[in-house]
């Protein structure tokens, strides 16, 4: 195919780095052309993932009996429970939710310095809802040109409609977004039909009110401005990026000089490289950048750009990868290839063989290049902190025992002479099922037994307590001592609760009172 024959759009970036908007100037429109090919359809595999899981999770049941919910995720605010399938956090084991978030942050990290901004390109949500409106935009409007044309074109009936469908889709998406945030705090078949007939909670109309706004301006009103200015991702990632992580990158060592009319200057003798100056990858960036204009803060890395010119170039019958995942190291190699370590200006026959294949001396990226020390590094503290936060989970105890003393009066001297301390003693049941455990003191405490208030047994070494499920009982406990065992005027001692069915057991180390002088 002649390099003429290739359609050159008439892209221009709107945020150009050789010509830098102002920060309060009005905002130019973005129209992204729509592009085809590997980058693409992982973008869709990736955008039906994650919204699948968002839009679906809450609807998933887990049976964990009769006494706990059956959703399998769940936020309970009421109870104070988060429920993930078979595991149930209490708000005193919140550590592990803070280690999920620093696994988080650790692979955020990964992430990016092995293959850049791949969170934002793919997967963020700013990327995935915009992706979705972008979708329903194409639908109702056309492609780049068709809606460039509608934009300019002025208002008519025709225009209005298209307009006001395309933005109540996009409400309906919003609405359904923030719908969909507020079954993950309550029983998403009941809250639905509660929210539908009005006898939802006032803070649920609120939440999908608020995320609903919030969805249909970043999603569908501001778009590229999220990322520019207001997120910090872009100001941070710079820190963990070195000379081997992978980005999205023009490769000039090829591309230039670039040339709309190739074979008129091939005949010419005049050296030209393989960039036909086609605007393709500037016309289908939804951040609005020309990706040859080097490394900028708003490329998301996105990868469209990539698929824009590999069709190209496959229409021109020339090799992909003008535009591609390449790392520093590499493209300053090639380029000390292609510019004989920078004494002259890019020579694109440099880099290719007599026969017009390229050069072996090419340096080509290898997924072995990212096995680096930093990458071990950041694998090692996340699978750490991962391994800590499993094991913790499987070997927690689930049930507490804490124990308060009396503070007034710290004793009492009954009749018969012997020495009383009244002790609240809190057991907390955390699983989901009923269960019966024995109180008991502990052994080395001789001569002590104690009462239950309200337990018709008294002075017993052990009692029975049914705990209910998922809850704390309270009971108020007097333990009484003989003054001939007792060795001064405080003495530790042991309360003991085991479960006999599962062999659980939890302690608590107390103090017991007693008067100077006894006799």
């Amino acid at each position: 195919m002649q390099d003429q024959d290739v359609t050159r759009l008439d892209a221009v970036a709107t945020n150009s780095a050789a010509n830098r908007q102002p920060l309060y100037a009005r905002r130019k429109k973005i129209f992204p052309k729509r592009a085809s090919g590997a980058f693409r359809q992982f973008k869709w595999i990736v955008m039906a993932i994650t919204l699948g899981i968002y839009y679906l999770v809450p609807w998933i049941r887990w049976d964990r009996g009769p006494f706990a919910p059956d959703q399998a995720v769940l936020i309970d605010m009421a109870n104070r429970r988060f429920y993930f399938f078979f595991i149930e956090i209490w708000p005193q084991e919140f550590i592990y939710v803070a280690g999920l978030l620093v696994m988080a942050g650790i692979g955020l990290f990964l992430v990016t310095s092995t293959v850049g901004r791949a969170w934002c390109g793919y997967t963020c949500p700013q990327t995935v809802w915009v992706d979705l409106f972008l979708v329903i935009e194409r639908f109702f409007e056309g492609d780049r040109n068709a809606r460039i044309k509608l934009d300019a074109a002025p208002w008519s009936f025709t225009k209005l409609r298209i307009r006001v469908i395309k933005h109540l889709s996009w409400l309906v998406v919003a609405v359904l977004t923030g719908g969909a945030w507020i079954f993950y705090f309550a029983d998403a078949p009941t809250l639905a039909v509660d929210f539908v007939t009005g006898n939802a909670a006032f803070i649920a109309y609120a939440t999908v009110a608020v995320l609903t706004a919030t969805t249909y301006v970043f999603g569908g009103l501001m778009r590229e401005q999220v990322c520019t200015y207001m997120c910090p991702w872009p100001r941070i990632q710079a820190a963990m990026l070195d000379e081997t992580s992978l980005t999205v990158t023009y490769n000039d060592w090829r591309g230039e000089p670039r040339s709309r009319h190739t074979k008129k200057a091939a005949a010419t003798g005049a050296s030209v490289g393989d960039c036909v100056d086609c605007n393709a990858c500037v016309a289908v960036c939804p951040m609005g950048i020309d990706i040859r204009d080097g490394q900028q803060l708003e490329c998301i890395t996105c990868a469209l750009c990539i698929d824009a010119c590999d069709d190209v170039m496959g229409r021109l019958g020339k090799e992909h990868g003008l535009i591609s995942y390449s790392t520093l190291n590499d493209y300053d190699a090639n380029m000390a290839i292609a510019t004989r370590s920078g004494s002259c200006s890019i020579t694109p026959e440099l880099v290719r063989k007599p026969d017009g294949t390229f050069s072996d001396k090419l340096a080509h990226f290898h997924v072995r290049k990212l096995l680096r020390p930093r990458t071990f590094i950041y694998f090692g503290a996340w699978s750490a902190v991962g391994v800590s936060i499993a094991f913790a989970l499987a070997t927690r105890d689930r049930l507490e025992l804490n124990v308060l003393h009396d503070r007034n009066p710290q004793f009492v001297i009954l009749s018969d002479g012997a020495v009383r301390n009244g002790y609240t003693v809190k057991l907390l049941n955390m699983v989901p099922q009923p269960r019966t455990v024995v109180l008991k003191l502990d052994e080395s405490f001789e001569g002590a037994s104690m009462t239950v208030a309200g337990d018709d047994t008294a002075n017993v070494l052990e009692t029975e307590v049914v705990l209910e499920p998922d809850r704390l009982k309270t009971i108020k406990v007097f333990v009484r001592a003989d003054p001939e065992v007792l060795s001064g005027t405080s003495q530790s001692f042991t309360f003991v609760a085991t479960d006999p069915t599962t062999g659980e057991r939890a302690d608590y180390t107390a103090t017991f009172n007693a008067p100077e002088k006894l006799k």
